[in-house]
């Protein structure tokens, strides 16, 4: 079972939200669970959004899967932490250097205080991102509760 997804919970980093206009806007509100327990400052956001701008959808996987984040050490980052937010409607980020189009619904958005804690949260997820079945199920979820219920459900490895 995910320790991080019941970090996630635990801590009330967690939304819901049906859609979005933009993938900018789709960032801000993945950050906003952090900025409301004080774990970043408010306009954090705008630093992965820039990251984004100039890089394309590095941010993006398999399975309608993002992972906002910028450097570890990023301005405005006050404890290292995990959010996840699920969107029905899938938001696009554009196309990649290969001219395919990348969309998330689910978002596991990183915040970190040093290189370790930053790698180490990176190498938990990897476990979620492989889970298929887990994926599927948190599309599904509506509430912590049922986070913490597919997290049982469909255990994903941790490292």
């Amino acid at each position: 079972m995910s320790q991080l997804l019941e970090k996630i919970v635990d801590r009330n980093h967690f939304l819901f939200i049906d859609e979005v206009d933009t993938w900018q806007k789709a960032v801000e509100l993945s950050t906003r669970p952090l900025v409301e327990t004080g774990y970043v400052a408010d306009g954090y956001h705008q630093q992965i959004v820039d990251c984004i701008t100039k890089y394309g959808p590095y941010v993006v996987f398999d399975h309608q899967v993002a992972m906002p984040h910028t450097t570890e050490n990023a301005a405005g980052v006050k404890k290292t932490a995990v959010s996840f937010m699920r969107l029905k409607k899938p938001v696009s980020f554009g196309c990649d250097e290969d001219g395919n189009e990348k969309t998330a619904s689910l978002f596991f958005t990183l915040a970190a205080e040093n290189p370790d804690e930053h790698l180490q949260n990176i190498q938990n997820l990897i476990g979620i991102f492989t889970n298929d079945p887990l994926l599927d199920a948190l599309m599904e979820c509506s509430s912590g509760q049922e986070i913490l219920e597919a997290n049982a459900k469909y255990p994903s490895e941790e490292f």
